[in-house]
């Protein structure tokens, strides 16, 4: 599922614990039930859950009741109540489901509980109200498991339609004699089980239905306001760094061997006969029509290293100034990002932005509280990650405080358009100095991830501030399709002279438009 191999290494190149500057003068952090690490030898403040219970948290529901489902790994779920006290000293634990196999998410729907275990997406029923499940029912099966390791099966989430959605993990180096169920004249030589890398919905009407393939370690799903299907896959074969992908019918996105289910019945990828690899990003997709780039590319440690859940943040303004953005897990630096989606020329694309860090353990798993606040569920399941504990469940509070932050970069004809959280200086926001640029592209093969490749420094030729002073219109020589355009802005201040808690900005440039006909159908504000 993570970057178990690199992840490993690079999680001791770093504290233990890492905080941007400022990030907590906004974003607060509250354990509510956080797990001593073994190298740890602070024992305040440490809350951990009752009777040795190892809270390795898989998948996070909020109830109607505002108690909150907390499925872990070893195959239970729990519900909490008492999560929103703060200190949260009288927090109860009660056993709901047991006997699961490793849930890798859960979804409070039509007044019960779904979760995906590794071979089926199941239904929790709690008949006689006693707050214990009485009826475990298979929603959905039908997709391969063999036994390996890398066979993580991920969700529900639910879409604008009222379809739920899973994603299924490749499996890493199968050979033939290792699978239970071998897919018959694999295409193209590829070999998995059946409907690996692939995702997938179940219909209101019962119907499990193939929807989009090419995925490698696809753990994190979630719709943005408009109801549409997204997902975040991780660095590895085939896939150059972590992504954000919009998930419809046919779109191929990364990784190769899931074509293996491409001959089954209702596959809605065909007469593929040949990948690509060794090719540049722009050049790949010219060249390999079903392919589809990422929405959004995070560059490998610059914008975190294993991405994982999608949370859309519905607070109306309760935790801050970012309603109907997306934030995104990330596993190995234990933070979360954040995101901001348009569609131009009917596609999705956009910028990541850094958010917050120095969680207590690896980010797998987000939602929102009826206040606003985001249940943050942690993990590192064995592999590596900056923190202070193994795994356990944090709460993340907007101070009320609105930071400098750039909110919103859209795509321009002939550069980009910058909002602000606040008010700029003008004097600083207007001049090109303040901002440094340069865009990249990534290479398609079946190697490992891929370097930062075709870098070249695209020239700001001018800042424009708007009335307001909240936006400001960047002009800029030198675009170029498919690459990530990464801008920071280290010498812009608010009206205050304050700088931006986080400059960054990284947008994936997949069309620049040709006019001023731009759509935020993404944002709901």
């Amino acid at each position: 599922m993570i970057r178990f191999l690199i992840s490993a290494f690079v999680a001791f190149a770093f504290p233990l614990t890492m905080v941007r500057g400022g990030e907590e003068e906004y974003y607060r952090l509250i354990d509510v039930s956080v797990a001593k690490a073994a190298t740890d030898s602070r024992s305040k403040n440490w809350k951990p859950a009752p009777d040795g219970l190892a809270l390795e948290v898989g998948g996070l529901a909020l109830l109607d009741d505002s108690r909150l489902a907390v499925a872990i790994r070893k195959g239970e779920v729990w519900i909490l109540d008492g999560v929103y006290d703060d200190p949260p000293n009288n927090v109860t634990y009660k056993r709901f489901a047991t006997a699961l196999h490793e849930p890798l998410g859960l979804l409070y729907h039509q007044g019960d509980l779904y979760t995906t275990q590794r071979s089926e997406l199941t239904r929790l029923r709690d008949v006689d109200g006693d707050d214990v499940a009485d009826e475990y029912l298979t929603a959905a099966k039908g997709w391969g498991v063999t036994g390996h390791y890398h066979e993580y099966a991920y969700g529900p989430k639910l879409d604008g339609d009222g379809n739920l959605w899973i994603t299924l993990n490749i499996g890493l180096g199968l050979k033939g004699d290792q699978l239970k169920r071998v897919v018959p004249n694999a295409a193209l030589g590829y070999r998995q089980g059946r409907w690996r890398g692939w995702g997938m919905k179940l219909t209101p009407a019962g119907e499990l239905v193939p929807v989009c393939a090419g995925m490698r370690s696809p753990s994190g799903l979630g719709t943005n306001a408009a109801g549409d299907m997204f997902y975040t896959d991780q660095q590895g074969n085939w896939v150059a760094t972590n992504s954000l992908h919009h998930m419809r019918p046919g779109a191929f996105f990364h990784h190769a061997e899931a074509l293996a289910s491409m001959n089954e019945p209702g596959s809605t990828i065909h007469g593929v006969e040949q990948v690509p690899s060794g090719l540049p990003l722009p050049q790949a997709l010219k060249q390999f029509k079903p392919l589809r780039p990422p929405a959004v590319w995070f560059p490998y440690k610059k914008m975190g290293q294993s991405t994982t859940d999608i949370m859309l943040d519905q607070s109306g303004g309760k935790f801050g100034p970012f309603d109907g953005q997306l934030f995104v897990g990330e596993f190995t630096q234990a933070g979360i990002n954040r995101v901001f989606l348009e569609k131009v020329g009917g596609e999705y694309q956009g910028a990541c932005f850094p958010f917050r860090l120095g969680f207590a353990s690896a980010v797998l798993r987000m939602t929102q509280g009826n206040d606003g606040s985001v249940f943050v569920g942690l993990t590192n399941r064995g592999w590596s990650s900056l923190g202070r504990a193994s795994y356990g469940l944090q709460r993340l509070v907007w101070t009320g405080k609105t930071p400098f932050e750039i909110k919103e970069m859209r795509a321009k004809p002939g550069g980009f358009e910058l909002t602000y959280t606040q008010p700029v200086d003008p004097k600083s926001a207007g001049d090109v100095n303040s901002y440094r640029m340069v865009s990249y592209t990534y290479l398609y093969h079946s190697t490992y991830g891929s370097d930062e490749i075709q870098t070249k420094t695209p020239t700001i030729v001018a800042a424009e501030v708007s009335e307001d002073r909240k936006r400001v219109r960047l002009r800029v020589e030198g675009l170029r399709p498919y690459f990530v355009h990464e801008l920071n802005a280290p010498g812009v201040r608010n009206a205050s002279g304050q700088p931006l808690v986080h400059p960054e900005a990284y947008y994936t440039l997949n069309r620049i438009p040709e006019g001023q006909q731009t759509s935020t159908a993404s944002q709901s504000n």
